[in-house]
């Protein structure tokens, strides 16, 4: 029996099965059993060398934003309209059969969007081209979910159930949960919250599961069976996700208003063009991009290229900020300048562990050079002297 027939089975098993308390240890087994089940499907088989078939695109800009969709809803043509990148688009399905990169020019800053073959159901166990769009969705920063509005909602919940079936946790933060396996000690369970989801003998079956019995596990808050089988896989990813409702010209403005107000949704329409600076507002705010321009010493800030952070690639301290222009500059960093939001007066003299926000200016001042040696006169750490003799200076020969 093949990988998705054992899938199936639990599935059918779990379907079948009653929920209620008797039932609770039972179905959290065979969860754990269905999670590791997903992970070896997911693993290249044995016996192979190297990684499997994908779309080979290199990373670029400052973000990677990703297109998932079924087939015909638009997606090809957002591309085409905010990058100016041609996608081929027609009124047959899949058109578009790999992956097609483009560049937005945004507030000083490059996004790169990646446009996607149309996902089918089933993409998960490998239908289509499932796997390889859904490995060059985890390498982005934020995924554009683009929807047909003048279709029914189950298309947002099948991508959603596809996408969380390989990993990918879409407007979620990681659970509060503390794990970490030893090699003696048997297994350690605490709690700083009242468990409501989970309990001692649960916790213990799971990880039995597993074939862990030397772990500390710790919960910080009420979690449930679902978020403790992920922080023992620890190979989720997770991920903002902004639904994008296209063709809203071909239904009702009661219909449009409905889908506007549900949370991170935007509406558009790429045959009118309608609302696109909207959406382009939105992805800017979901990926937390932070500019940051620099200014010499006795000289006006450089506004014409920035220094573009986020918390997602690196961070948005001083000290990241010191590192992305180079490495070794932290070490001569005597003390920061920053104008802007995050400061309380202008300029205010910072650390390296101070935060930066969107469109703050930073004086990087460095330490002098007498002062990197360390200590002056006779206290000095190391000699002056030429250290070879060739460098040495011949005195003048003495008159005679």
């Amino acid at each position: 029996m093949g990988i998705i027939e054992k899938i199936k089975e639990i599935e059918a098993e779990m379907a079948r099965t009653q929920k209620n308390k008797a039932t609770e240890y039972h179905l959290g087994q065979l969860k754990a059993k269905i999670a590791k089940l997903r992970t070896q499907l997911l693993e290249p088989p044995k016996g192979t060398s190297g990684a499997g078939e994908g779309f080979e695109v290199t990373k670029f800009g400052h973000g990677r934003v990703a297109l998932i969709g079924f087939p015909s809803v638009g997606k090809s043509t957002l591309l085409t309209m905010l990058t100016g990148t041609h996608s081929e688009a027609a009124s047959y399905e899949f058109t578009t059969l790999t992956c097609i990169p483009g560049i937005i020019h945004y507030n000083d800053t490059k996004i790169q969007l990646l446009d996607l073959p149309g996902i089918i159901e089933g993409a998960s166990e490998g239908k289509g081209r499932g796997r390889q769009v859904i490995a060059v969705s985890k390498s982005s920063d934020i995924v554009l979910m683009v929807l047909d509005a003048s279709k029914s909602e189950g298309h947002r919940q099948i991508l959603t159930k596809e996408l969380e079936a390989v990993g990918l946790r879409l407007n979620k933060r990681p659970p509060q949960i503390y794990f970490k396996k030893k090699k003696t000690g048997g297994i350690s369970f605490n709690s700083t919250a009242p468990l409501t989801h989970v309990d001692e003998k649960l916790c213990y079956q799971i990880l039995h599961e597993y074939k862990i019995h030397n772990a500390e596990l710790l919960f910080r808050e009420d979690a449930t069976v679902d978020d403790l089988i992920d922080v023992i896989e620890g190979n989720r990813k997770y991920m903002k996700c902004i639904y994008v409702y296209n063709k809203i010209d071909v239904v009702g403005i009661d219909d449009v208003d409905k889908l506007a107000r549900q949370p991170n949704s935007i509406v558009i329409s790429c045959n009118l063009k309608l609302n696109l600076d909207r959406l382009l507002a939105k992805m800017w705010e979901a990926m937390g991009l932070v500019r940051v321009y620099t200014k010499p010493q006795g000289q006006q800030p450089d506004f014409s290229d920035p220094v573009v952070l986020s918390a997602d690639r690196g961070g948005c301290t001083v000290e990241d900020f010191c590192n992305h222009i180079h490495r070794n500059l932290v070490k001569e960093v005597k003390y920061v300048l920053v104008w802007g939001t995050s400061a309380r007066h202008y300029p205010q003299h910072c650390g390296l562990a101070q935060y930066l926000h969107d469109e703050d200016v930073v004086q990087i001042v460095k330490k002098k050079e007498k002062e990197a040696e360390g200590g002056r006169g006779r206290f000095k750490s190391h000699s002056t002297a030429p250290a070879r003799i060739s460098d040495r200076e011949k005195k003048a020969p003495l008159k005679t």
